[in-house]
């Protein structure tokens, strides 16, 4: 992660394309190293305006489903003054100087920032475009500026009646003046930001000419599966490379070191066959002794020391002692893997001159520099074509998939496709980590909060991701959304306590820290309410004077699920609240568990202001997509170890939410003139306690181990 410095203010560059054509470039800041280079700038998006064609934007964000291209697209056309249909949008080759995000300091595409890094990067860049076409075409007519109007791409001279389009001006635009003022408009004269859009990626998706990773043809490529050691650090002991080879349509064995081998075929199913045949034996080495009791009581041990705080506000210890109610809690979160529909998969050709990669990945840049170091060529001789993803919910930051396939098609002269199996992919995961979290807190005589403490005990994912972002041992990330909560909460001790499991990778996972923070906050606040003998909305809403923006989330939740209407008997309502990701969310699941054991999840109602919204649609979409994959992993998602092996290697063992078991999901945008928030992550992360708090409500079975599945007893 680059130590990203924000410069005065954003800045425009205009340069003449090779084509003719006016490129606009937009930068918001630069990084250290390139702060004391007046030349130097680190671009974020392109605009490129040919003779011909659409309208190009280059942008750095990829596309996972989240609807970034078209929401990013909607920026640019408000200010050029476009129609959708007029702009193409495609995703920028990796180049760090160029394509910087300047929240997470690389070119990299999480954390539910895009439309926050984008929001007046974009805008900017599409109003200084307009006024420079403008422009180019008053000196042309020799008429001011202010006589000229810019309309859907063309450039109209009212009092004669004269126009050009962008494409005809976009030579003579390079020559003009970037512009130092760019006054951008006032949302109440938005054409498109605001305002339901269809998706520019939409059609081809259901026509099936959309492009993803696995989709990839190149003449001449050979189809490649792998196998890799069950347990981290295990090491072949033997295959049968004669068996493997003598299958028809097989022409490759291959290996790198002795933890990794790939059978290479014409087709895949020779691939898989080849595979099979080679029977590849492991010697599981010293993690052979892991498993997720013993992960556990390691966690446990490591929780009982005092962290590095996180935030200290008056003395908790003591509040909570002097309290008249006291609660102390432990809540354990699993290990959980992303399992995308699309499986882990690339295609790459290594030439003695050069490589290209094709996929679909979160971090070009970092994909480039794998395979730059697998192969000894330069960086920039490694061609990355990134392609759309079919789901990644940060597994795609990282980039272990490509490093496995750079050290295996560097022996080869042919394009490969390498495709990992669904038993593969699930196995050899980057997981959201395994969460142990102790918390106590305490109530005065009149039921309020006074005091909070909170230790979160596991893995740190920024110490080995982004190294300079864990500062002085805190993971910030880990202790989002528990060192600060929406609530006015009294004295507050928050810490974090680093627990490496060597033989277990861990990795982002949609919303991570908040996430199971969300979870432990939220099902404490619920306990503390009944423990106050409070209603679990009028508890919320004594602590939420202050947060006028979640009160509403939370006050709209309450209207439209008709919260003080009594539910049958085994039946019951949740909440949750969170603050995360720049957005205030409330939700409310409601529950049927007639038997006390098996979980109905009956409708969902939620409410989030995200400030400003671009394309309500997808945030809509987003929000139902979220709190379904949250509610599932709440349900049913848990990895376990046995024997330093992952237990679950296909969705038979890992399960998620049938279509059957889907619930309703009404989702209400709370309209705000304030700048976007994230949305991608905030429904997953504001469902699991809204679950657990329903489930209490129906049967009384309070839960604070996840999945829910492994906490009620089955039938």
């Amino acid at each position: 992660m680059t130590d990203f410095v924000q410069t005065r203010r954003a800045f425009l560059k205009a340069s003449v394309a090779v084509s003719g054509g006016l490129v606009l470039a937009t930068q918001m800041g630069r990084s250290r190293a390139l702060a004391a280079d007046a030349d130097a700038f680190v671009p974020n998006a392109f605009i490129r305006i040919e003779k011909s064609g659409p309208v190009v934007l280059v942008i750095p964000h990829t596309e996972v489903g989240q609807g970034i291209y078209t929401s990013s697209a909607m920026l640019v056309c408000e200010e050029l003054e476009l129609r959708l249909d007029q702009i193409a949008v495609e995703p920028a080759p990796p180049d760090i100087k160029k394509y910087i995000d300047p929240f997470l300091g690389d070119q990299a595409t999480g954390g539910s920032l895009s439309t926050r890094a984008d929001w007046k990067r974009l805008r900017e860049a599409g109003a200084a475009a307009r006024i420079m076409l403008v422009g180019a075409a008053a000196a042309r007519w020799g008429v001011s500026p202010a006589a000229c109007r810019a309309e859907l791409g063309v450039v109209h001279h009212e009092a004669s009646g004269r126009s050009y389009s962008y494409g005809d001006l976009a030579a003579d635009a390079a020559g003009q003046p970037v512009p130092t003022t760019i006054p951008l408009k006032d949302p109440k004269d938005f054409r498109l930001v605001g305002k339901t859009q269809k998706r520019l990626d939409t059609p081809a998706k259901v026509n099936g000419g959309a492009q993803f990773g696995i989709d990839a043809k190149i003449p001449g490529m050979k189809i490649g599966t792998l196998a890799i050691s069950p347990v981290k650090g295990g090491r072949l002991a033997s295959s049968d490379v004669a068996a493997a080879r003598a299958v028809p349509g097989v022409r490759d064995v291959v290996s790198a070191g002795d933890d990794l081998v790939a059978v290479i075929g014409d087709h895949m199913w020779a691939a898989l066959q080849g595979l099979e045949a080679l029977n590849p034996q492991w010697r599981a080495g010293e993690n052979a002794e892991i498993s997720s009791a013993s992960h556990v009581a390691a966690l446990d041990a490591a929780s009982r020391n005092a962290g590095v705080v996180a935030r200290r506000e008056g003395d908790a210890d003591k509040a909570i002692q002097d309290a008249a109610v006291k609660v102390t809690q432990v809540y354990q979160s699993p290990f959980m893997s992303h399992s995308p529909l699309e499986p882990l998969n690339c295609t790459l050709h290594v030439r003695p001159d050069g490589a290209d990669l094709w996929m679909g990945t979160q971090v070009p840049v970092r994909a480039q520099i794998a395979v730059a170091n697998a192969t000894g060529l330069p960086q920039e001789k490694v061609v990355v074509h990134n392609m759309l993803m079919g789901g990644a919910f940060g597994r795609k930051l990282d980039i272990d998939m490509v490093e496995v396939a750079a050290k295996l098609a560097k022996n080869v002269s042919y394009p490969v496709k390498f495709v990992w199996s669904r038993e593969q992919d699930m196995t050899h995961d980057y997981y959201r980590p395994f969460y142990y979290d102790r918390v106590s807190a305490g109530l005065d005589n009149d039921g309020r909060l006074v005091g909070r403490t909170h230790r979160v005990a596991g893995p740190s994912i920024l110490a080995r991701w982004a190294p300079p972002a864990f500062k002085d041992g805190l993971d910030s990330d880990a202790v989002e959304a528990a060192a600060e909560t929406p609530y006015e909460d009294g004295a507050v001790l928050v810490d974090y306590v680093r627990y490496e499991q060597e033989g277990i990778n861990t990795g982002f996972w949609r919303g991570v820290g908040p996430t199971h923070n969300s979870f432990v906050v939220e099902s404490l606040i619920d306990e503390l309410a009944h423990a106050a003998k409070k209603d679990p909305l009028d508890f919320r809403r004594s602590m939420l004077a202050k947060n006028r923006r979640t009160l509403a989330a939370l006050d709209k939740v309450a209207q439209q699920v008709e919260w003080r209407r009594p539910l049958p008997k085994g039946q019951g309502r949740g909440l949750s609240v969170l603050n995360a990701f720049g957005s205030f969310v409330a939700l409310c699941v409601e529950v049927d568990v007639a038997d006390g054991r098996n979980v109905i999840i009956r409708k969902v109602v939620a409410a989030i202001d995200c400030g400003m919204t671009v394309n309500p649609d997808t945030v809509v979409a987003q929000m139902q997509g979220g709190i379904i994959f949250g509610l599932s992993a709440a349900m049913f998602s848990e990895i376990t170890f046995t024997d330093g092996a992952v237990d679950q290697n296909n969705f038979d063992g890992y399960r998620v939410l049938r279509m059957n078991e889907a619930p309703v999901v009404n989702v209400h945008l709370i309209s705000s003139n304030e700048n976007p928030g994230g949305v991608g992550e905030a429904g997953t992360a504001a469902a699991a306690p809204a679950l657990t708090n329903a489930i209490f409500a129906a049967c009384g079975k309070r839960l604070r181990k996840l999945p829910v599945a492994s906490s009620l007893p089955t039938a």
